[in-house]
């Protein structure tokens, strides 16, 4: 797939946009097949803000 899109980059041409696009769909359908077998990963925390107060907890 990411030989797909760098010949895309590299010509802009439409076949190569279609080829990259085809792998990409191809690739997300089997991440959800895989996903729907072994279960959704854990999402990721919520990243704490430059601004947030350590010794507040849950105050918001």
């Amino acid at each position: 797939m990411r030989e797909a899109q760098k010949e895309y980059f590299r010509t802009r041409s439409r076949s190569s946009l279609e080829k990259s696009k085809r792998l990409e769909r191809e690739i997300d359908a089997e991440i959800k097949r895989v996903y729907a077998i072994v279960g959704a990963p854990p999402a990721l925390p919520p990243e704490r803000s430059l601004f947030d107060n350590p010794e507040e907890k849950d105050a918001k």
